[in-house]
């Protein structure tokens, strides 16, 4: 693996726990349905970015196309967590903006 990516890493890996916090506790908000647009981001948004830190760990040779495709899902799972006000929404929405930049830089 280069060591180009590690910072890349951590953010991935950070993104994609944000990303599976905030989808669990979407699920416990009182009004779940209101939140389906914000789960299915998260999903996308978490398995994405698993995805892009294998690639790197595997050294594909698709890292930036990968990168690119992952920063456009961060920033759609961004703009939807930043529409609820929930504690859990807003620290993902932070994490995705912060995976989103890191993920153009490397691509």
């Amino acid at each position: 693996m280069n060591s180009q990516y590690q910072d890349l890493l951590n953010v991935l890996h950070d993104c994609a726990l944000s990303c599976n916090h905030c989808f669990d506790a979407c699920l416990g908000e009182e009004n779940v349905e209101m939140m389906s647009g914000c789960i299915r981001l998260d999903r996308e948004c978490a398995d994405m970015c698993s995805y892009l830190e294998q690639a790197i760990m595997r050294n594909s040779p698709f890292i930036s196309q990968l990168a690119i495709v992952c920063a456009e899902i961060c920033e759609a799972c961004a703009e939807e967590c930043g529409k609820h006000n929930h504690d859990h929404c807003q620290r993902c929405a932070e994490a995705c903006k912060k995976c989103s930049e890191a993920c153009r830089a490397a691509a």
